[in-house]
């Protein structure tokens, strides 16, 4: 056993000697310390000595495995240090060599809309309310007054993630929230991420950014929400911005209308992106349903309230060069730095 420690010493040495780089070095470390290597190929010879001998040559074995892999590691530092070094040299900066120019990014049109929403409803003196992307199926559909049978029910529209739960298709489920944590009155308005299966075209994604708007107090009509609207696209898009409500329907409003505001690419002349006929729509809603407000708690003989909601990118494109929906995700920076 011990001659044959030794004759792994030697040639240990010899291998050593010959070491021109770190793949050497790991060639070595196989053979002689790999699962098939010398010392895997000494330890079971133990089984053929004595019980008195096993403890001894058991012992003689490690301290000459731990001496050679010391060595071993001395090697491989070496050629580690000379390595990086090496990189160091090659990669090193002359830094009196004058800078190139950077090209500094800017704001996404999202989030430039998203800050002028933001301020004219602090403006108003509305409170944002954060609320879940994930949410209750019960809070999109049935709290909201959603019929079972609705079609925006089927698993085509909305993305369930189980039977419970989906990725909310409007962030009119925060309704559910405020009207339980909050007493009126009540001027909120959240935004984020809504979620529906829509194939991607020039005015449909299958994610995209909506706001919701609630007010809730006595004796709100529908006057009061046209003149918060007025208000609000004045602010958005210019005092010469007029409004146009048409009849709609939505479950959680009643009654309900579209809301038309005259074209900012033409001043309501008409063009393509209004289609020749100078009104732009920009969002849906009307009085908040008596079911919405009693499923919540909120007795609706003493309060009504007046909810809408809208579709973040469709202002971005009527305040943008925009033409197809598209181009705010696709992240193409010859049309994002124009808004640099």
């Amino acid at each position: 056993m011990k001659e044959k420690l030794e004759k792994i010493k030697l040639e240990f040495n010899q291998d050593i000697k010959e070491v021109k780089s770190l793949k050497d070095v790991e060639n070595i470390k196989v053979k002689y310390f790999g699962k098939s290597g010398f010392f895997a190929q000494i330890m079971p010879l133990l089984k053929n000595a004595s019980n008195e001998e096993k403890p001894v040559l058991g012992a003689l074995i490690n301290d000459v495995k731990k001496e050679l892999q010391n060595i071993l590691d001395e090697k491989n530092k070496v050629f580690e240090d000379a390595e990086i070094n090496a990189k160091l040299q090659s990669e090193k900066i002359d830094i009196t060599l004058p800078a190139e120019n950077s090209f500094l990014g800017g704001r996404h049109p999202i989030n430039l809309v998203l800050n002028k929403i933001f301020n004219a409803f602090r403006d108003m003196g509305f409170s944002i309310y954060f609320s879940n992307e994930m949410e209750k199926s019960e809070y999109n559909f049935d709290t909201l007054n959603i019929p079972q049978d609705h079609p925006a029910r089927d698993s085509q529209d909305t993305f369930y993630l189980d039977d419970k739960f989906l990725l909310r298709s409007h962030t009119t489920t925060f309704q559910n929230y405020v009207l339980k944590e909050f007493k009126p009155p009540i001027k909120m308005v959240n935004f984020g991420k809504v979620y529906r299966g829509d194939e991607p075209d020039p005015t449909h994604m299958p994610v995209f950014y909506q706001f919701d708007v609630m007010v809730v107090d006595k004796n709100l009509s529908l006057a009061d929400l046209k003149g918060f609207l007025v208000n609000f696209a004045k602010k958005m898009f210019g005092e010469q911005t007029n409004i146009r409500l048409r009849p709609s329907f939505f479950p959680f409003t009643e009654p309900s209308c579209e809301v038309d505001v005259t074209c900012v690419k033409c001043g309501g002349k008409g063009c393509t992106v209004c289609k020749k006929s100078g009104w732009v729509e920009i969002l849906g809603g009307g009085m908040i349903h008596n079911n919405v407000l009693e499923n919540a708690g909120v007795d609706s003989n003493v309060y009504s309230g007046f909810a809408l909601g809208i579709g973040i990118d469709r202002i971005v494109m009527s305040l943008t060069n925009a033409q197809d929906l598209r181009m705010l995700y696709e992240n193409d920076i010859r049309f994002l730095k124009q808004y640099k």
